[in-house]
């Protein structure tokens, strides 16, 4: 707690913060509440309160509660340190996916020798891009920088210098047979969950590689499996599971062409989180729209 009082005290010395965790604490002195997970009805005992800051993009963790007061505002954690954290974390995972260092990992764990080399370099690879908003048009850009060729797909088209830019569902089989490598990066929705699955696998080039850093739920374990043992894909990276933590006996930890990040991409710093805090409350107090807030027409 002490650190979060550092850091708020950088980021706006006027804010006094308190311990969520506090016996003492007075329910009705706090306006905003920055969170993960928190109990179920705890919010609603907080009379006072403004607005909910999720300490993550995500926000479901704050919905799941059936007693979060109707219409009370609720914000995702977007920084400049999550989108290049993010954008850092596909660049490398695209390159990792294209080099086939899934292979060269296999074949390290069974001290195996045996050179090979890549089809492509990444000048002649295109990666497609499920989810266009900031998070992923600050990677479309940093995978444009290293040579990727790159399409984006989202509900609304967007305009990103260099990018293809395709929308809604009647284009996305479009993006899906260019992809060689497809990565994810959709909020989780109604629509999007088991989005990954045997069909969408099926209208990816032969040998595509694929990366989940949206939500662990899109993905049909199942229909990986059986789409990298028949061929239809060549490799996965994933960083969100479901469940998460990954069970130690789930057959992910062991197909020699998966890699698993612990849910790692875009985490960002406590600093970062602070200020990303303190401007959203700023934002509050002078009677401006509040960023990054959570549409529930959109679902996100």
């Amino acid at each position: 707690m002490a650190e979060w009082r550092d850091l708020f005290a950088e980021a706006a010395p006027h804010v006094q913060v308190h311990d969520w965790n506090d016996p003492a604490l007075v329910a009705d002195c706090i306006d905003f509440a920055l969170v993960w997970e928190p109990e179920a009805g705890r919010l609603a005992r907080l009379p006072r309160l403004k607005a909910v800051l999720s300490s993550a993009a995500g926000v479901d963790h704050i919905l799941a509660d059936p007693f979060l007061p109707a219409g009370l505002p609720v914000v995702r954690m977007v920084t400049a340190e999550t989108q290049t954290r993010m954008a850092e974390f596909c660049t490398m995972a695209a390159l990792m996916l294209q080099k086939d260092m899934p292979r060269a990992i296999a074949q390290q764990r069974e001290r195996r020798w045996q050179e090979f080399s890549p089809a492509t370099t990444a000048s002649g690879t295109t990666v497609g891009i499920l989810g266009l908003g900031s998070l992923g048009a600050n990677v479309a850009k940093m995978l444009q920088a290293v040579g990727f060729n790159v399409l984006g797909w989202s509900r609304s088209r967007k305009r990103i210098d260099g990018v293809e830019s395709l929308a809604g569902p009647d284009e996305l089989p479009s993006l899906l047979k260019r992809s060689q490598i497809l990565i994810c990066l959709l909020p989780d929705t109604p629509d999007t969950k088991g989005l990954l699955d045997a069909r969408l696998f099926g209208q990816l080039p032969p040998g595509a590689h694929l990366v989940n850093a949206g939500r662990g739920a899109q993905l049909c374990a199942a229909d990986l499996l059986a789409a990298l043992d028949s061929g239809q894909l060549g490799s996965a990276l994933l960083d969100v599971t479901d469940p998460e933590p990954l069970p130690a006996d789930s057959p992910l930890w062991r197909h020699p062409r998966i890699v698993v990040s612990p849910h790692t991409a875009a985490s960002a710093s406590r600093r970062a989180k602070a200020r990303q805090a303190a401007f959203s409350m700023g934002q509050w107090q002078r009677g401006e729209p509040l960023s990054n807030i959570y549409q529930s027409d959109r679902r996100y």
